[in-house]
């Protein structure tokens, strides 16, 4: 029952077998290195969020570094022989001729391997070497004089019998015993496993690494693809919008054109008929033979009158031409460009201050101009990428490596909200990932109707109280200086932090509960900005 225990407690709980090569997860659990490594290939192509230990089921933010429990490892390594299951090694007892029997130990000397029962009647004598089950007994015995191989040459480096040693081609050389010689080469064997170590673990910390970037490669090909899906799906229902749009105003224009010209048709229908009846009538005088009657009939003035040069009113049929072919030629090049403008920003985003959507917690929600952002109980679902935010943060896409920078936002009424700025290693996830709840970024908050600035967890509560829905952010990179103004009317500055900064800054927004929401109103550099410099 002890020996099953032991093998339950060195069996690794994924594949049920004795350890290979364990390794520890934070959570304490150990298991075989591909075991665990698989296990989580498979929770990722099933898109499971984060990799989770087996065992116990803490998830983790992402695939923790594997570490050898190298006692374990010698433990297993130790015990691991006396585990071997019977049969296993294929050789049997010489003597249980009977039925065959597993054989405990090989005699060198005897040329036999032996079951646990013949064992205990073997010679205990020193010339009856006992070694594991084998079958190879001439490959342990000297291939010259057919005795046991108990000695190690050092100068010749080979293995020798005691013959061999006293023969001339090994005499005066220096011989060890083979378990000594044994234990020299374990130890010059261990401290080359010792080097090895290290370079192992490099190696494999250097895998992880390449697997860890080919996983963020992935998730921003997946991002990616989001946004050109999104772009494409929003060109698509504009092109669609605008097709309905000419062909309405082809449409409009041709029944409008069409009322026209079937009005003036009917009108030509009237004088057509009374045309006709005139001509009929006048035929009908031509064919009297009595002069007195044609002359005395007063309607065939009216004709002569006309044949005398009269001005004739004729009525004007509109040509084809007519359909404003130049106004839908317009409406289309408008919409048209409009479409190339939006494609234009969408591709050089980083010329202008937008929401980078890849960063935005999964319940906050940006706009598709990428210039409002607004906290929403909602979860969005943002797909999962290394540059995400645990909680209600988002970032710029531009970051400013240099110059100087200004930035407006307008801000929701009621809520609590944070504007500032952050390096673009900032963490996404833990304890200090808040914006000023770090050295990586300069913030300020609204909280409770207040006024607060905060940096590397150090907050300064002001005695200003909020007026104004608007807020100037103004940034010297070289001059290390970053400025907060209300902008109420007079303008009040608010706070001005000084830093050297070390990395590119990037535009930082918090927006917490209620739907509280900040919008990107305006953004300027260099000399836009001195007109508000007097105010630092």
């Amino acid at each position: 029952m002890a020996a099953a225990d032991l093998r339950d407690e060195l069996s690794c709980s994924i594949c049920t077998s004795i350890y290979t090569d364990p390794v520890s997860l934070p959570c304490g659990h150990n298991f075989c290195r591909d075991c665990i490594g698989t296990t989580w290939d498979t929770q990722e192509e099933t898109f499971l969020e984060n990799p989770s230990c087996p065992e116990c089921r803490q998830r983790f933010s992402r695939r923790p570094e594997l570490t050898t429990d190298w006692k374990l490892r010698g433990l297993v390594e130790r015990l691991y022989p006396t585990e071997t299951e019977l049969g296993e090694t294929g050789i049997f007892c010489t003597y249980c001729v009977l039925s065959p029997v597993p054989a405990a130990k090989s005699c060198l000397l005897c040329e036999a391997s032996l079951c646990d029962t013949h064992l205990r009647g073997h010679s205990k004598s020193a010339e009856h070497v006992l070694t594991q089950p084998t079958n190879s007994f001439m490959g342990r015995k000297c291939s010259v004089h057919h005795k046991v191989l108990e000695y190690y040459c050092c100068e010749e480096s080979v293995c020798i019998c005691v013959y061999c040693w006293v023969a001339e081609e090994h005499r005066g050389h220096r011989v060890e015993l083979l378990s000594e010689a044994s234990e020299k080469k374990k130890e010059t064997l261990r401290k080359v496993v010792e080097k090895l170590r290290p370079e192992r673990e490099e190696t494999e910390r250097g895998a992880q690494r390449l697997q860890e970037r080919r996983r963020e490669v992935a998730e921003k090909a997946a991002g990616e693809t989001e946004r050109v899906t999104a772009l494409f799906r929003d060109i698509r229902e504009q092109l669609e919008a605008l097709e309905k749009r000419l062909l309405s105003d082809i449409s409009r224009q041709k029944e409008k054109l069409s009322l026209t010209l079937t009005d003036l048709m009917e009108q030509l229908e009237i004088k057509k008929d009374e045309l006709s009846r005139k001509i009929r009538h006048i035929e009908e005088l031509c064919n009297m033979a009595d002069p007195l009657t044609v002359l005395q009939e007063r309607e065939s003035h009216g004709a002569a009158d006309n044949e005398g040069g009269r001005e004739r009113h004729d009525i004007k049929v509109p040509a084809v031409g007519d359909l404003d072919v130049d106004l839908i030629s317009e409406t289309l090049v408008t919409g048209l460009a409009a479409i190339v403008t939006e494609i234009k920003e969408w591709c050089y985003e980083s010329t202008v201050l937008l929401l980078d959507i890849n960063t935005a917690g999964n319940h906050v929600s940006v706009s598709g101009d990428k210039k409002y952002v607004s906290h929403t109980r909602t979860d969005q679902h943002h797909p999962k990428t290394p540059e995400r935010f645990q909680d209600s943060q988002t970032l710029s896409i531009r970051s400013f490596p240099s110059g100087r920078h200004y930035w407006e936002v307008e801000v929701s009424e009621s809520g609590d909200w944070g504007v500032g700025v952050a390096y673009p290693s900032i963490e996404r996830r833990g304890y200090h990932y808040c914006m000023g709840m770090n050295n990586k970024s300069w913030c300020l908050w609204r909280w409770s109707n207040k006024y607060k600035v905060t940096h590397d967890s150090k907050d300064t509560q002001l005695s200003h109280v909020p007026s104004c829905r608007r807020i100037r952010i103004s940034l010297d990179y070289e001059a290390g200086r970053l400025s907060f103004y209300e902008l109420s009317e007079p303008i009040r500055h608010l706070h001005t932090f000084t830093c050297t900064f070390t990395e590119p800054l990037h535009a930082a927004f918090w927006v917490g509960w209620d739907n509280t929401c900040v919008r990107i109103i305006s953004y300027g550099t260099a000399q836009q900005e001195t007109h508000c410099q007097s105010c630092h």
